[in-house]
């Protein structure tokens, strides 16, 4: 059965603001960057439990995946997968966290 993936607002404007940085310097990796978070997000609808468990916070439900140098931070209830942050990995954990449990 595939999961249903959805992102959440805040997930969203992560990916904006990242994009919007990497574009000073160059567009191209701009692009690529957000076309792997894409990817990323239909290997889930499949493999939604494919994602490491987040460590700090010892949830089952709640997984990431390392793309380049950022956490997609998810979470996975029922039949939907949630992407509810992504942080960069030398970012504090914290920063995202609120947003994880929350959702």
């Amino acid at each position: 059965m595939d999961h249903r993936v959805v992102w959440s607002p805040a997930a969203l404007e992560d990916v904006d603001a990242i994009a919007a940085y990497i574009a000073r310097d160059s567009r191209q990796y701009a692009s690529a960057v957000t076309r792997r978070f894409r990817e990323a997000t239909r290997n889930l609808r499949q493999f939604p439990l494919s994602g490491r468990m987040v460590p700090e916070l010892e949830d089952e439900r709640i997984r990431e995946k390392i793309i380049y140098g950022w956490r997609m931070i998810y979470r996975v209830e029922n039949a939907v997968v949630t992407i509810a942050a992504i942080v960069h990995s030398r970012q504090s954990f914290e920063t995202g966290v609120g947003r994880v449990t929350r959702t």
